[in-house]
């Protein structure tokens, strides 16, 4: 044995550590503390349209449409034909020669790319009937001139071709597009036709063309609609006309500007009931919607007239089948908005769907409270033969959903109202900026929700850790598109808000997590964040470097594993205290949470930051006991994705 090695073992012998002992529990660790710590986590510096600090810069911009749309509903043939006028504003500093359009239904049509790609086994993004063949049919295309405008389609894109490019800086065009296509029965879990025993619930979206952003990250932003990636919409405002049969009842999320005419003298009443009850008023009964009474008598049709405005989109529904009933939503301002729910009678009874103005009032009434101000006149609930669906101010979920399912499913799609359509990320790239953070908002709501009637506590994180780490998920930041459909839900939702969970609760304490989530929203409401413009504001708000944290649980897939590799007292004395070191094994770092037992019974925790491992794959710390150690324990509250628990724990030999 050399003379180096004899002083090495001799200073161990001084600290009371034997040797063979601390040969005998090394592990080999896969952590790069020089990867977990790189500095160079973002690739672009901040710049005039995105500050370093994660706010809009000043010379920010974006560009806008309003939409006016006058649209009839066949209820017959499932066909909906219409015109939509738009108008819109360039105020981004280039000129556009052309303008990009989305086309989503074209996704239905037997060549549509998304068509093509529905795998054989069970999916969520397609359609019931494989032989139906929808998509758009485009009649004409016209500049506000009246002349035909040169237009190609590509799948689900059009490409508008303008005379004369549209001037920067706030320069506006207008265009005309005539147009029809079937409603298919499952449009990809976002569109559909529900038959019921009183008629057909037509849940109507994506359901006219709309045109895509133009932005400082892309230009145009053309991926094609395929069904997992959502969407990503300019703001505006919206004039909706939408002639349905007259014993249909049409619901929108906007303001519905002509009730008194599409409505009895009754429900109109009750109605108005409604938007001053906190309780739930019944506007149209399950047994008055099999009476002719319950609609206005004389007309074959009636035209539907709404205003939405301050929204990225519009949807609808129709149908002879609808219980209708309402409720006040109190909003922080003193101002009120107006919970509407619309279901068939198969819906009603047992803890189903007679709650879901409770529940959408609830939700509403919370989010309002916590993030920002609930921004439409009404927000509309419709039971329809899809899982879940958000639009601004309506959503639609499934009429088989009962009791915490309802509750679960009315929360979480009210909660997109915040994300994405309050502040408006790409989820055609990013689903988790909306559907994680939704994941980890409905979390909050539902514990508040009626004393936490629907909550269960997520529980060990320990075990969780096993499914949102495994070696062959892709990463968050993957797009939809690029994920397995199998691996949506852990990494859209359940991961992402799992790790918003840990980093308000255990990374940086709620009081500066909730006041740096609070700026995010404020900053970036009606406007198109990127994952670097939230990555940002949290650092700079809460004061954190957080980069080895975005880099290991967003960016890349990395595991957790912290270990108690030895316990020995110093001088080989309990009395002069104990060293305890932790190893870090896997190539994510976390802070350290130890609790000590002593020979007493007590514990004690000891707390230790994220920074040991800056340049540390192992770390020793002195814990000042008194007596003998029993146990030592890491993550005792197991709140830490430690995907091997089996090494958190050492206990003392048996005497």
């Amino acid at each position: 044995m050399n003379k180096s090695v004899i002083s090495f073992c001799g200073l161990l012998l001084l600290l009371g550590l034997v040797p063979e002992t601390l040969f005998s529990q090394i592990t080999k660790s896969n952590y790069n503390y020089q990867e977990a710590f790189n500095p160079f986590f973002y690739t672009n510096n901040g710049n005039e349209y995105r500050s370093a600090s994660g706010m809009p810069g000043p010379k920010y911009w974006q560009n806008a449409v309003d939409y006016k749309i006058a649209a009839k509903l066949n209820d017959q043939t499932h066909e909906i034909s219409g015109t939509v006028t738009l108008e819109y504003t360039n105020n981004s500093p280039d000129e556009l020669d052309f303008i990009w359009l989305q086309l989503d239904q074209n996704m239905f049509s037997q060549e549509g790319r998304g068509h093509q790609i529905v795998p054989l086994t069970k999916s969520r993004y397609g359609d019931a009937q494989s032989d139906f063949d929808g998509g758009y049919d485009i009649k004409s295309v016209k500049l506000s001139s009246g002349k035909d405008a040169e237009h190609l389609i590509t799948d689900t894109r059009m490409q508008v071709f303008l005379p004369e490019p549209l001037k920067p800086n706030g320069g506006k065009t207008t265009i005309s597009i005539d147009y029809s296509y079937i409603v298919p029965t499952y449009g990809a879990d976002r569109t559909g036709v529900l038959k019921t025993q009183n008629g057909e619930i037509f849940a109507i979206a994506q359901w006219f063309p709309r045109v895509a952003v133009y932005d400082d990250i892309l230009g145009w932003n053309v991926v094609p609609y395929t069904g997992p990636g959502e969407f990503y919409l300019e703001y505006g405002n919206y004039e909706v006309d939408i002639t349905a049969p007259a014993n249909h009842i049409v619901v929108l999320g906007g303001e519905l500007l002509n009730p008194q005419e599409v409505y009895t003298p009754e429900q109109l009443k009750r109605l108005e009931q409604a938007k001053k009850s906190d309780k739930t008023v019944i506007i149209r009964s399950a047994e008055e919607v099999t009476q002719a009474s319950s609609r206005p008598q004389g007309k074959k049709e009636l035209t539907w007239k709404f205003r939405l405005e301050k929204a990225h989109d519009v949807a609808w529904a129709s149908s002879p089948a609808f219980i209708i009933d309402g409720a006040k939503i109190n909003l922080p301002s003193g101002k009120s908005s107006l919970a509407l729910s619309a279901y068939p009678v198969e819906s009603n009874g047992g803890n189903a769907w007679e709650r879901s103005t409770e529940y959408t009032k609830a939700s509403i009434e919370f989010y309002s409270k916590l993030l920002m101000e609930y921004p439409y006149p009404a927000a509309v609930n419709v039971a329809a033969n899809l899982g879940g669906m958000e639009y601004p101010g309506i959503v639609f979920c499934s009429y088989k959903s009962k009791a915490a399912g309802l509750w679960g499913v009315t929360d979480h799609e009210f909660g997109h109202i915040w994300f994405p359509m309050i502040v408006g990320s790409n989820e055609r790239f990013h689903a988790w900026m909306d559907e994680g953070f939704n994941t980890f908002i409905n979390d909050l709501s539902t514990e508040a929700f009626n004393g936490g009637e629907y909550y269960r506590p997520m529980g060990d994180a320990n075990r969780l850790a096993q499914a949102l780490t495994r070696p062959d998920l892709e990463p968050i930041m993957s797009t939809p598109q690029s994920m397995q459909e199998r691996n949506i839900g852990t990494l859209a939702y359940v991961k992402p808000g799992f790790g918003l969970t840990l980093l308000r609760n255990e990374i940086l304490g709620p009081e500066r997590f909730d006041r740096a989530f609070k700026a995010y929203i404020d900053r970036w409401a009606y406007k198109h964040p990127t994952p670097d413009d939230f990555f940002r504001t949290i650092e700079n708000v809460a004061g954190e470097n957080l980069n080895w944290f975005w880099r290991g649980w967003f960016k890349y897939n990395w595991r957790f594993d912290q270990a108690v590799r030895r316990v020995a007292y110093e001088g080989n004395d309990p009395a002069n205290g104990v060293l305890i070191t932790v190893d870090n094994l896997e190539k994510l770092p976390m802070p350290v949470v130890v609790d000590i037992t002593t020979k007493s019974g007590d514990t004690h925790r000891v707390r230790l930051p994220v920074e040991i491992w800056e340049r540390n794959s192992s770390w020793t710390f002195r814990y000042p006991s008194t007596e003998e150690v029993i146990a030592v324990q890491l993550d005792p509250d197991k709140v830490y994705p430690d995907h091997n628990p089996e090494n958190n724990r050492w206990e003392a030999p048996a005497k």
